[in-house]
């Protein structure tokens, strides 16, 4: 079992050390892209791409928190933090989904205002622009795609990425057809639809985030299935006061009183229990055993 634990150990921190290497890329390729957007916007006197600067650096500031979680979250435990500070990954999942939330509230006044008062866009400017911002936000956030699902805290990045390539495609087409047809209600009304995008994508981001936050069972784990994982072990007779929770974005821990009908096969059982468990994203689990006729009172 402890060759097992190891192993898994080994993964967790090797698939660690690789998001913390994407995120770093991606932090270096968005803040180059927002000096770009910069020095454009202020050469072509456009609004537009300085806001849109503005905004690209809400998204450096997501990622560098996101890799200041996952930092924090291989600080070893102390004293005062036994778990250490990997907790911190879900407060930094939590924050990044309010910013996004914030952010589609920004984009909604700018789109109302310019319904209200069109405003000229150099088109070509607008629309090289918006083609390096697809590029650079693609190509992070297709890097970050592969992570998005076991970790919350990737996912809200990964989502802010996929937020920016819209809104970078949105000013793209809103470009061409300002410059082919001179229409400029296109880039409020696109980036509307791109708002509601965004939004629905962050809801789930910021209710996975809440529920963590509140040590709520996460995301995909199903309470009944781990008591039949844990019930269907040999030589369990049954469990109960049993409490899931995440430790982390990445880890989830179990408690469970555990009885069994025999003390002799208490370590073999608890090794078992253990093992099935950390097949079912259940890294951290602590049992506490019990012999069956000390249980009738719990009515297991």
């Amino acid at each position: 079992m402890s060759e097992h634990h190891h192993h898994h150990h080994h993964h967790y921190e090797v698939e660690s050390e690789q998001s913390g290497q994407i995120l770093m890329v991606g932090i270096v390729l968005n803040l180059l892209f927002v000096v770009v957007e910069l020095v454009m916007g202020w050469m072509y006197g456009s609004l537009g791409l300085l806001g849109d600067a503005g905004h690209n650096l809400g998204d450096v500031f997501s990622l560098i928190m996101a890799f200041l979680a996952y930092r924090l979250a291989r600080i070893p435990a102390t004293k005062r933090y036994t778990y250490g500070y990997r907790k911190s990954t879900i407060l930094v999942s939590l924050l990044n989904a309010i910013i996004l939330l914030v952010a589609v509230g920004a984009i909604v006044v700018e789109a109302v205002r310019k319904l209200q008062a069109p405003a000229d866009v150099n088109g070509e400017a607008v629309s090289w622009t918006a083609a390096l911002g697809i590029v650079v936000n693609g190509i992070t956030a297709y890097m970050l795609m592969s992570k998005r699902k076991g970790d919350l805290n990737m996912r809200g990045a990964f989502l802010h990425m996929v937020a920016d390539t819209l809104v970078s495609v949105g000013v793209l087409l809103s470009g061409v057809v300002i410059m082919v047809w001179g229409i400029t209600i296109v880039d409020p009304i696109i980036s509307l639809v791109i708002a509601v995008v965004i939004l629905v994508s962050t809801w789930r981001l910021l209710a996975d985030s809440l529920r963590l936050s509140l040590d709520g069972v996460p995301e995909g784990i199903d309470v009944d299935s781990i008591t039949g994982v844990i019930t269907s072990t040999p030589g369990v007779l049954g469990v109960h006061h049993l409490h899931i929770w995440a430790m982390s974005t990445t880890q989830n821990a179990l408690t469970a009183h555990i009885v069994i009908d025999e003390m002799a096969q208490m370590e073999v059982v608890k090794e078992a229990v253990k093992s099935r468990l950390a097949q079912h994203a259940i890294t951290h689990a602590t049992l506490e055993i019990e012999v069956g006729v000390a249980c009738c009172e719990n009515k297991c």
